[in-house]
């Protein structure tokens, strides 16, 4: 069973994204607002995919305040989780700043919050899941 780990500050996102995505799609889920325990998760291969919060209000790394955008950085420049597809959770945003911060952080995607549309959602995140090469 593929793991999604969802680094989300909100409890109510996290319960209400983690019963989709195991309902619907199958999955099993991970969350936490912790940037040390998400990037050990990370490190550790215990994820397949992730969905990043981008605004992440009181993450802290190493001291220092972090946001979503700067932990995909930082998974995206190590070797050891560089490819690990992560999707950026966005709130309503002007036209092309999505895109910017998916530039901006090297993330695979986006979603936008809030989530209406369930298995739109599921979709979205199954589709960017790393196959199981059972035919080479």
């Amino acid at each position: 069973m593929k793991t999604v780990l969802i680094v989300e500050d909100d409890p109510i996102n996290l319960r209400v994204y983690s019963k989709v995505l195991t309902t619907r799609g199958g999955l099993n889920v991970k969350g936490t607002e912790d940037v040390e325990e998400a990037m050990k998760i990370a490190q550790a291969g215990d994820a397949d995919i992730i969905l990043m919060d981008v605004s992440l209000a009181h993450s802290v790394y190493q001291g220092k305040p972090v946001d979503g955008i700067k932990i995909t950085q930082m998974l995206k420049a190590d070797a050891q989780t560089s490819n690990l597809p992560i999707i950026l959770v966005v709130g309503n945003m002007m036209e092309g700043e999505r895109e910017t911060y998916v530039k901006q952080s090297g993330a695979d995607g986006y979603i936008r919050k809030p989530i209406v549309d369930h298995q739109q959602f599921v979709d979205q995140i199954l589709a960017l899941l790393p196959k199981d090469d059972t035919s080479a």
